[in-house]
């Protein structure tokens, strides 16, 4: 919500988390992973390293009142760390592992709980979004029979993106329905045929949730919770109940950086508007613990997940990283990939990865929109950790 979520696409933010929520304020508009997972312990890190070094330097150098990171290295220890202040008003501690709203990662667990309807024969990934939601999406361009289920989950549908980041920022407390923010996206012209191009628009995923609720009658979040959260044993990971504005336990408060530099409290808002799309809330050992049980398929079938990892370009996000169905690939510096998708809502931002061979890591920065280099030294912060 974007997870860059509005605009930095990273992947929006809300846009992905890439620009996010959509890139300052158009980062909020573009910005809004058989078997049994074993928890592995998190154990604070004894001594500065790497990986606190550009958390510390996230804080002191980009502005982040506070930078939380859970790594898993090749050992299989999960390490976490923490920089900064919790509240910027009090200076209260960042809560270890604390919760944090993780924007456009939620698309990934919409992705998944799609991908096993897919399995199950209940939704086809070439049937058009007209098969479960006859005559609802028409507009300049627009026509719900020409739009598959693969291009919602791809970012390859053309359909222009509902947020308005400006709203958001103004009034977060706001509460929107599904229906009325696919009508706004609906007064706009699609932007290309579908499969011509690439393109992130949160309005593909607000869809692909709509299509969930038709298909088995029951809220979104509610399948979420049961077929990914329950099943693989995620504790801290939720999705919010319509009217819920506050994040349930200890986390460090979310910001966003005006020009003059000061900060405004976006701790508490409605992620309505981020819905299937952005509004999950989690911590980073639950993120990584997400994306390593979904890579080793304990959440789809081998078909599923291949059909998940089968990309197309993506380069808005950056050099080499492609798209999936709702999953991200990103070229490493030490070679190969890592696999993850990364969010902003805002408050929040952050990025992530996760490599075949089970090293994974995940880092929030707690100021969304916020210093334009930041993505930057985010996407480097992963890269490190995931390469050391």
């Amino acid at each position: 919500m974007n997870e860059h979520a509005p605009q930095h696409h990273r992947p929006n933010r809300l846009r992905g988390r890439r620009r996010g929520v959509a890139a300052t304020v158009t980062a909020v508009a573009a910005a809004v992973v058989a078997g049994v997972l074993v928890p592995v312990a998190a154990t604070a890190a004894p001594r500065p390293d790497a990986v606190q070094q550009r958390l510390d330097a996230l804080v002191q150098k980009d502005g982040a009142p506070a930078a939380l990171a859970t790594v898993k290295g090749r050992d299989g220890r999960a390490r976490t760390y923490t920089a900064g202040v919790g509240d910027a008003a009090t200076r209260a501690k960042v809560p270890v592992d604390g919760q944090v709203r993780i924007g456009s990662d939620t698309k990934s667990f919409t992705a998944v709980v799609v991908l096993q309807l897919v399995a199950e024969g209940k939704v086809g990934l070439d049937a058009s979004v007209d098969t479960y939601l006859p005559g609802l999406v028409r507009g300049d361009g627009i026509d719900g029979r020409n739009v598959t289920v693969r291009r919602l989950l791809q970012h390859t549908s053309g359909l222009p993106d509902y947020m308005n980041p400006a709203g958001v920022l103004a009034d977060p407390a706001r509460y929107a329905e599904p229906r009325e923010l696919l009508d706004a996206a609906l007064t706009k012209k699609a932007h290309f045929a579908p499969g011509a191009q690439w393109e992130y628009s949160n309005t593909n995923y607000l869809l692909a949730g709509m299509i969930v609720q038709k298909v088995t009658g029951r809220p979104i979040g509610e399948e979420i919770t049961k077929r990914v959260v329950d099943r693989i044993g995620l504790r801290h990971t939720y999705f919010p109940v319509p009217g819920d504005m506050t994040i349930r336990e200890a986390h460090p408060k979310g910001y966003q950086r005006a020009a003059d530099g000061s900060l405004r409290d976006y701790t508490e808002l409605d992620p309505s508007w981020g819905w299937a799309a952005g509004a999950m809330i989690s911590t980073n050992t639950d993120v990584t613990r997400f994306y390593d049980a979904l890579l080793g398929g304990r959440l789809l079938p081998a078909a599923q997940l291949a059909q998940m990892r089968t990309t197309v370009p993506a380069e808005e996000l950056g050099a080499g990283v492609r798209y999936g169905l709702g999953l991200v690939s990103r070229p490493l510096s030490c070679g190969g990939l890592s696999w993850g998708h990364g969010g902003a809502i805002p408050g929040y931002e952050n990025a992530g990865g996760t490599t075949d061979d089970g090293r994974s890591v995940n880092i929030t920065v707690t100021a969304f929109p916020g210093n334009d280099d930041t993505v930057a030294h985010l996407d480097q912060a992963v890269d490190e950790a995931l390469c050391r």
